[in-house]
């Protein structure tokens, strides 16, 4: 994964390209809005949600094996890829992290990059 970074990165600054980000998703992006449920109650309408943050399995969603069907179980399939990350995109939370914020470790990675590029 850091190989192919650091060649992404090379390729990036060949091009002139120096202030490229190169992230890479390993995981789905389901495993960021699984840590702001916050973010999926107000987008689903699904009071209530946002409690089950504390649970061991939320606390740090980049861990779940398969946060796709964990997310459509707790929305009752409500949860549809493309229409659901529109909705749900629109309600995280960019600041801050552990209870007020986003638990997802690469979401919060991916914020502090794209801060540090908007300089």
């Amino acid at each position: 994964m850091i190989q192919a970074k650091n060649r992404l990165g090379d390729i990036c600054r060949r091009a002139g390209k120096t202030r490229a980000l190169v992230r890479i998703a390993c995981h789905e992006l389901e495993s960021w809005y699984l840590g702001d449920l916050g973010a999926v109650e107000r987008a689903m309408n699904l009071p209530g949600l946002a409690g089950r943050q504390e649970r061991r399995k939320y606390r740090d969603p980049d861990r779940l094996a398969n946060p796709v069907q964990e997310l459509e179980r707790m929305t009752g399939n409500r949860y549809q890829k493309v229409s659901g990350s529109r909705e749900i995109g629109r309600h995280l939370s960019v600041d801050g992290s552990g209870a007020t914020g986003n638990r997802s470790h690469s979401f919060r990675v991916f914020v502090s990059g794209l801060r540090k590029l908007a300089g």
